[in-house]
């Protein structure tokens, strides 16, 4: 088994949104050149008010600051580490202006124009926190954290943080998918600097089945959450030694003739179709790659 790394570059040059290819250059080579670009390269999604939009989430084109669009931008500097951006402060104080009075996010903020953005971020309703939107954008602002003090530092990251763990607490069965997924990434990253993540983790296993594959209901057929984590990451000793091997083994299988990885869930613009497979090529080779595959 293994995957064609060329191949997976000729798609990447073909299909892919520019970040993204960046993205596929550092978890492929670990270009310094490549980190460096990918920070660069979030400027053309920025706004004045410190905030991300711009179709930098795929399905939500719209072009003001949404949290959705602060998740992706977390994460592309995540992967720049530890390369950091001096933006990030700007990315938190406009952060601290959308969080609710409970210390949430809400899901998504007031959309102006709604073409081509996903229903449900259209409909979310913006007086109302949310546990999966705040624990994805926390989650992966605090894997940036690991590059950058002043992300680390921040108050909206322990405010967040705190929110999500009260919330998490009060599960007491189990969630959407894609809820119990974030949570667990943020509890996986946390646990680094917040000991109670440790007995959160604990308390959310009861609702991973052993193979940590996640049915999405309502979501297109077959669309389901894979849960991963880095080795030696107290998540990854959660999980079913064999269950992570037969993942990785299905992840290298998943490549297509094309040379990319497919996405399971509905899109909502041929644009966003082509940028979430890049995005999700990048992160089947970072990955894989994490994994010495």
């Amino acid at each position: 088994m293994g995957i064609d790394l060329s191949r997976a570059e000729a798609f990447m040059t073909s299909h892919a949104r520019v970040l993204d290819r960046r993205r596929f250059e550092v978890a492929s080579t670990g270009s310094d050149a490549a980190r460096e670009a990918i920070i660069r390269g979030l400027d053309a999604y920025r706004n004045p008010d410190g905030g991300y939009g711009w179709g930098l989430e795929p399905d939500l084109r719209c072009p003001e600051s949404q949290p959705g669009a602060a998740l992706h931008a977390f994460e592309a500097l995540a992967a720049a580490g530890p390369a950091t951006s001096p933006h990030t402060t700007a990315l938190l104080g406009w952060l601290e202006s959308a969080t609710l009075p409970d210390g949430g996010l809400p899901f998504a903020l007031p959309i102006s124009d709604p073409v081509a953005c996903a229903p449900f971020w259209v409909q979310a309703n913006p007086a109302e926190s949310s546990l999966q939107i705040t624990a994805a954008v926390a989650a992966q602002a605090h894997h940036a954290a690991r590059w950058d003090g002043s992300l680390r530092s921040h108050p909206w990251l322990a405010t967040a943080t705190r929110y999500c763990f009260e919330r998490i607490r009060q599960i007491d069965e189990a969630p959407f998918a894609y809820v119990l997924s974030f949570s667990l990434q943020l509890l996986d990253i946390a646990s680094d600097t917040h000991p109670e993540a440790h007995e959160l983790l604990a308390h959310l296993t009861q609702f991973v089945p052993s193979d940590g594959a996640l049915a999405v209901v309502g979501g297109a057929a077959d669309e389901t959450v894979h849960l991963r984590s880095e080795p030696g990451r107290p998540l990854r000793d959660l999980l079913d030694p064999q269950a992570v091997s037969d993942e990785l083994d299905r992840l290298e299988r998943a490549q297509l003739p094309d040379g990319g990885w497919p996405i399971d869930f509905t899109s909502y613009s041929a644009a966003a179709t082509l940028e979430w497979r890049g995005y999700a090529t990048a992160g089947a080779v970072a990955t894989l790659r994490a994994n010495s595959r």
